[in-house]
């Protein structure tokens, strides 16, 4: 017995210095280690498919955000469902002529990386957003590794009001809010999974009542569009068509339908918005 009790007190303190090395160990391969809300959260750089040097944010073995590194396109979207989220966003703009002084109000539920406020801050100016990031420890590395600090130096977006941040839950956020948004863009998630009663009623109630009557509703969807993974898309397009005119989603991978991804719901009321390429729900 007393040789297993040393073995064992021997093994603790192996794994004890083991754990605590480890950030050493990860920054030596150029891997950040944080503890934020949700977990273990690491962030590293690596390139896309074409070579492009890309830094990537994983929560809990869950890939959460990411941008390009190179400094003339660091407010660019790297990821498909923000860039078409940022399609229907310059589209309304376009299309309601809208401009600085009569400008599209967008909510963003969830920071995360920070990509997309930043693409709308650097080249949206008709755009007035609200960005709400429940964990402070989530926005201190997206200023920290994601460039945020650059682009609102830059574009000058938080000084001159067009881009507000928010430390909060998002929810109670847009419950509270007193006038309604044009864009309710929900990109909140922890690991895998959607955060906020992205696919109830009670939470299609709380958008609809808090958009324009024109508005639309944005939500990063992340399963299969099609088979036992399929659920969530599902549930989320019932709950909302039940309160909107137009549901439809633009999916990741359009050619592999069992492969999760993460898909954009579009919700709204109003006509014309539904992007080309999306699979209209109702």
């Amino acid at each position: 017995m007393r040789e297993i009790l040393i073995a064992l007190a021997v093994l603790t303190v192996v794994c004890t210095a083991f754990l605590a090395a480890m950030p050493w160990l990860l920054r030596r391969r150029g891997v950040e280690m944080r503890r934020t809300k949700f977990g273990l959260t690491l962030v590293f750089d690596a390139e896309n498919a074409d070579g492009t040097p890309v830094r990537l944010i994983n929560v809990n073995g869950t890939f959460q955000s990411g941008c390009y590194v190179p400094e003339d396109l660091r407010f660019e979207l790297a990821c498909e469902y923000h860039r078409e989220m940022a399609h229907v966003i310059e589209d309304m703009v376009r299309s309601r002529a809208r401009t600085a002084d009569d400008p599209l109000r967008v909510l963003v539920m969830g920071g995360g990386g920070y990509s997309l406020p930043k693409y709308l801050a650097a080249y949206v100016r008709e755009a007035l957003v609200d960005v709400v990031e429940i964990d402070p420890a989530m926005t201190a590395l997206a200023r920290e590794f994601f460039f945020l600090d650059e682009c609102l130096e830059k574009t000058g977006a938080e000084k001159d009001g067009r881009l507000r941040l928010v430390t909060g839950d998002a929810w109670a956020f847009v419950r509270a809010a007193d006038e309604p948004y044009d864009v309710i863009v929900n990109d909140a998630f922890s690991g895998n999974r959607p955060l906020g009663p992205l696919t109830s009623a009670e939470g299609a109630l709380v958008v609809r009542a808090h958009l324009a009557a024109d508005g639309v509703y944005l939500a990063n969807v992340r399963c299969a569009c099609e088979g036992r993974r399929a659920r969530v898309l599902g549930e989320v397009a019932d709950a909302f068509g039940a309160e909107f005119e137009h549901v439809g989603y633009v999916p990741e991978w359009p050619d592999e339908p069992g492969r999760p991804g993460n898909n954009v719901l579009v919700a709204t009321s109003a006509k014309g918005v539904m992007p080309r390429d999306a699979r209209v729900v109702r």
